[in-house]
Parts: structure tokens; C-alpha cells; sequence
């Protein structure tokens, strides 16, 4: 079992184009297996951990309602006074079925340094309404950053201190942290085409940050996860946890995301932002579930993975995929090629990845790389594929731009059959 988790994190870590991944899978008693893939950490590696932050504000919200200091159903107004999205109620705010918004106005929240809860709730007026209370699942973020602000007020700390406090040192979640710490993953974005990495933004979210600010490690999410999974009710009662478990829509309760997997059902969280991909997920009746944390804005299904690592892969293969490296510097030859091409009406990928011109097709066997070309002597030439040992030619116009690709008879060209390129008959594949 130990091998076929590891594959599909050396998978994921390949095939996503992923810095560094990690996972462990736990139980009602602690972490039973963790690894990593790429430039990856251990169990106490710091990396952003986006929407898995809703659990926690969802959890203190609940501890003010077992205090007696609200109500589900009462309405944001009666905690935070004449507001946009006053008449939501904090039920429905925390299943995401409130109909508010899904984004606050102004700039892209994730990537913005944040403001504080006066600027927030005079930016958003309620007028961004997009379905009645009750009348679909619509996710809001925004409705997280309104909730975090009931929780400080009734239980009367700022959200930050309200975390620590009640949460992290109880539950000794001391690689948890508002800000990242020294030695914390940086996040990355990795250009779909070149490979080359961008360093995304690290902000402080402000009166979002009860949305996605938090930065945890596989040790502590392995606590937090435990916690959902019902092994500490001296945190959170266990009838609340179950009232939090059970669906007001189909697929989310009171700040989690509910499914199932072969062995049984799920409560978690994933996460996203600039940067960071992460998923907490655990069965409830068993206690068992599984953590991903990865340094990238795109490039894996990080609940699809979770889940993976709590059964295994079964028909995992004994090999192992190449390791994906970043590109540092595109070679002269490549320069201009990837991107889309066409060969006639037919849309391919043509990316660089690890050394390498790869070819995928963008319908039919969408994503499957059916040509390779590396360097070789000065040229680009086939090593994989049905162009195997043939040369690419990357055509230039007078200006330097790259105007087609050809390679034997199949000429590739920025848009179907551009008028202005010679296209002889080609051969079918």
C-alpha cells in the first residue's frame, strides 16, 4: 500500500507540473502514512492551505452557538448590524445556500493585500445578489468573511486571536499560522506552455482572511482532520459535528463539503489559492482520511488525490514517471513555438516540458502526447511518435516571428489553414 500512494504522488507530481506535493493518510489516532513528491517537505512543511480555513471559522462559529450566543437562524444583521446581506441567515451562510454573491467587489481578493471589515461590508451592498436564500448552492466567499466577523464579536476576540486560542494551542497545531513562517513553500504558477515558474503573490488577506488566509503542515491538517472525524469533542461537541455533517444541499453541510468514496462517505474541505492547492478529507464512521498539500495554482485534483491515498491504487504499475522539472530557459530553437497549433481544423497543445517539445491533441485522445521532439545537433528532432527521427522546421517570417511548423508533409499553423501559409496534403495519422 505504502508504494501505490507513493505512485500517485509521483504521478500527480509529474503529470500536474507540481513543485512539491505531499499527502498523508490518518486515523483516529494519528498519521498512518505521509510522502511527497518533487522538491517536497516533511510532515511539518508549511504551504497555504486556501478553503480548508472555512472549516475552522465554521467550527468557532458553532462554539458561539453552543454558548448560547446566536442562533442558525439568525440573521447577519442581528450580529453586525445594518449590513449588505443583513437578512442572510448564518445557516445558510455556512451551507453556502444564502444566495449571496460568490466574490467580494474590488480587486481580486487572493491576490490583494486586504482591508478591514468596515471597507469590506462598504464595498459590498447586497446588490450582487445572485439566487434566493435557499433556492440553490451558490459557494460565497464572502459570506465567509461576514461570518468570521459574527464569530469575533460573540465571542469577543478578533478571528486571528479566536483561532489561535481556541482552536490551534488546545489542539497543539503549532505549525499553523495567520502569516507564513520561515522555511514556508513559496507558491508558484507554472506558464501552461513554456513550464517556467512565476512566484505567485503572499498577501494578507485582512477581512477575507476567515475565508482562505491560513498556512498549516500534513502534521496539523492530520490533528484538524481528526477533529472532523470526531476525536476531539472536548473541541466541539459531538452532536454539532454531526448537525455540521449533515447536508442542506446535497454536497455541503455547516462549513464542509460532504461525498463518499468506496469505503464509505466523506466530510472535509479542499482549498485554493495563488499558489497553493490543498484537501482535507475523513470518513466520520471510521475515522480515517487523508491530506494533499501542493505548491501550485493548477495542475491536480487535490480531493481526488486525497481520496486516492486512502484506498491505494491497486493497479498501480512498478514504474515510476519521469519527475517533472521546471524549465528555466527555453532553447533558441524553441523560442515563439509553444503554444496552440493547427494541422488543418485540428487543434493541438504544443508544450515544452522537461527537455522537450511535446505534442497533445485537444479533442479525441485530449491531453495524450503523440509526438516528442528534444534537441538534438542544433534541430528539433522527433524521438517519440509518429514524427519519430523526422526534423521539426520552425518557419520564420522576416520579422523573426515564428509563422508555421513543419515537419515532412504536416504543416502546423497558428489558425486552421491560414491563408497564408503553404499547407500541401498531408498524410492521415
Amino acid at each position: 500500500m505504502s508504494d501505490q500512494r507513493q505512485r500517485l504522488l509521483d504521478v500527480a507530481q509529474a503529470e500536474g507540473r507540481l513543485t512539491s506535493v505531499v499527502g498523508a493518510v490518518f486515523d483516529r489516532y494519528g498519521a498512518v502514512w505521509a510522502g511527497g513528491a518533487g522538491d517536497a517537505p516533511g510532515l511539518d512543511g508549511q504551504y497555504r492551505i486556501g478553503s480548508i480555513t472555512k472549516t475552522i471559522t465554521a467550527v468557532l462559529v458553532m462554539q458561539a452557538r453552543d454558548a448560547g450566543l446566536l442562533d442558525l437562524a439568525d440573521p447577519l444583521s442581528a450580529h453586525l448590524g445594518d449590513v449588505g446581506y443583513g437578512e442572510v441567515t448564518i445557516r445558510d451562510a455556512l451551507a453556502h445556500a444564502s444566495g449571496m454573491q460568490s466574490e467580494p467587489r474590488g480587486p481580486w481578493w487572493e491576490r490583494t493585500r486586504g482591508g478591514g471589515f468596515e471597507a469590506l461590508v462598504a464595498a459590498n451592498d447586497g446588490s450582487g445578489r445572485v439566487a434566493g436564500a435557499g433556492q440553490w448552492f451558490h459557494y460565497s466567499n464572502l459570506g465567509y468573511g461576514l461570518l468570521g466577523e459574527v464569530a469575533a464579536r460573540r465571542l469577543g476576540a478578533p478571528w486571528r486571536d479566536l483561532v489561535a486560542a481556541r482552536l490551534l494551542r488546545p489542539l497543539g497545531m503549532r505549525t499553523t499560522s495567520y502569516l507564513p513562517r520561515p522555511g514556508a513553500q513559496p507558491g508558484w504558477s507554472v506558464d501552461h506552455f513554456t513550464g517556467i515558474r512565476v512566484h505567485e503573490p503572499l498577501t494578507d488577506t485582512g477581512a477575507m482572511a476567515p475565508a482562505g488566509q491560513l498556512w498549516s503542515t500534513l502534521a496539523d491538517l492530520v490533528t484538524w482532520g481528526r477533529l472532523l472525524g470526531g476525536g476531539h469533542p472536548e473541541i466541539l461537541a459531538p452532536t454539532t459535528l454531526e448537525e455540521m455533517q449533515r447536508p442542506v444541499t446535497p454536497d455541503y453541510g455547516l462549513g464542509l463539503m460532504l461525498g463518499v468514496h468506496p469505503g464509505g462517505r466523506l466530510v472535509g474541505h479542499i482549498g485554493s489559492m495563488p499558489g497553493f492547492l490543498a484537501a482535507l478529507h475523513v470518513d466520520p464512521d471510521s475515522g480515517i482520511g487523508a491530506v494533499v498539500l501542493t505548491n501550485a495554482t493548477t495542475g491536480v485534483d487535490p480531493r481526488a488525490l486525497a481520496v486516492s491515498l486512502i484506498d491505494g491504487d491497486p493497479d498501480a504499475a512498478d514504474e515510476r514517471p519521469a519527475p517533472w522539472t521546471p524549465t528555466t530557459v527555453l532553447p533558441t530553437q524553441a523560442r515563439g513555438v509553444p503554444g496552440v497549433w493547427f494541422w488543418g481544423n485540428s487543434a493541438y497543445d504544443v508544450r515544452w516540458h522537461n527537455d522537450g517539445l511535446e505534442l497533445r491533441p485537444m479533442a479525441g485522445r485530449c491531453g495524450v502526447v503523440t509526438d516528442r521532439f528534444e534537441v538534438v545537433d542544433g534541430t528539433l528532432l522527433g524521438v517519440a511518435g509518429y514524427h519519430r527521427g523526422e526534423r521539426l522546421e520552425v518557419v520564420h517570417r522576416p520579422d523573426g516571428s515564428v509563422r508555421n511548423l513543419e515537419c515532412a508533409t504536416f504543416v502546423y499553423t497558428r489558425i486552421p489553414y491560414d491563408p497564408d501559409v503553404e499547407i500541401p496534403g498531408g498524410h492521415p495519422r
